[in-house]
């Protein structure tokens, strides 16, 4: 008999299942209502809120919108988006992410002292070519939690994805480092390490741990599951930043992983020889999508 084990720990985050339940509560009352961009990293979940009546839409498509409701989701938005829809007497129903929003200020604040304290150095150097200091975020590039970091600096902020480009920093200017929600703390916490090393002792090196502890305590708590199971699958859509991350450490504890999107992914020969399953998630993975893959294995 196959054992199969659903991880309690895997599924929506806060920020996710509010952003859902405003949709669904709009939705209820008959209104139309737009979400910009999808509303989670997750394929079959969109398609059930587009059922029930929601409509995705991008930036541009926004811009022709004019007297409607639209639904910022959990990634949050940069200031442009809040202006076009006061100009277009757009209703914005704001699921941001308190987390993310908390570090959308946290930012801001920081980039308005920064280019006051620059313009003050300006003044008394002329000479001075560029502004002194460096708002860096380590995110991935196009997220939309990063484009609404970003959009808090007039687009100044530099973004580093990964730890090898931390080395492209100008260690000889002040450094204000913040991190994405959702990346990893292991890597974060060696970004700062090679800061600390390099950055010249006349620069100013700062640090903020902006990483969602929701989403980082999962690593190992996921890691953890993963050592369980003869077979883990890992229940996601390919395009989420996070889910990417909690799979890369399923498959590093348990080499026998395989991330699908649903239950029509799963392969029958991974079956062969097993006898226990783990099936886990992403924060952007519904557990009744967990629980289809759950009902998929149970008949095979």
């Amino acid at each position: 008999m196959l054992n199969i084990e659903i991880d309690n720990g895997s599924g929506f985050c806060f920020g996710v299942t509010t952003a859902i339940q405003k949709a669904e509560e709009e939705l209820a009352k008959g209104n139309q209502l737009y979400c910009l961009g999808d509303i989670v990293h997750n394929g079959m979940e969109c398609e059930r809120l587009r059922e029930m009546g929601l409509i995705t839409i991008n930036h541009d498509e926004m811009a022709q919108l004019h007297n409607a409701k639209v639904l910022l989701r959990a990634h949050g938005e940069p200031p442009e988006t809040y202006e076009l829809a006061r100009r277009n007497n757009i209703e914005i129903i704001d699921a941001t992410c308190p987390v993310v929003l908390q570090l959308q200020k946290r930012i801001r604040k920081n980039y308005e002292l920064q280019m006051a304290n620059d313009e003050e150095a300006q003044t008394r150097n002329s000479d001075l070519g560029i502004r002194n200091s460096q708002i860096v975020i380590f995110g991935k590039r196009g997220h939309a939690e990063v484009l609404g970091l970003v959009g808090q600096t007039h687009s100044n902020a530099i973004v580093i994805e990964h730890f090898d480009e931390v080395s492209q920093l100008d260690f000889s200017r002040d450094i204000y480092l913040y991190s994405q929600t959702t990346k990893s703390l292991d890597e974060f916490h060696r970004i700062i390490e090679y800061i600390q090393q390099h950055i010249s002792p006349d620069a100013t090196f700062r640090s903020f741990d902006t990483i969602c502890r929701s989403v980082a305590n999962r690593m190992p708590n996921i890691s953890q599951f993963a050592t369980k199971h003869d077979l883990i699958l890992f229940v996601c859509g390919r395009k989420s930043s996070n889910g990417k991350v909690l799979y890369n450490e399923c498959l590093r504890v348990n080499p026998n992983t395989h991330l699908i999107e649903g239950p029509e992914e799963i392969d029958r020969q991974w079956l062969d020889g097993i006898q226990t399953v783990g099936i886990c998630g992403a924060t952007s993975t519904p557990k009744w999508l967990m629980e289809q893959c759950r009902d998929a294995l149970l008949e095979m």
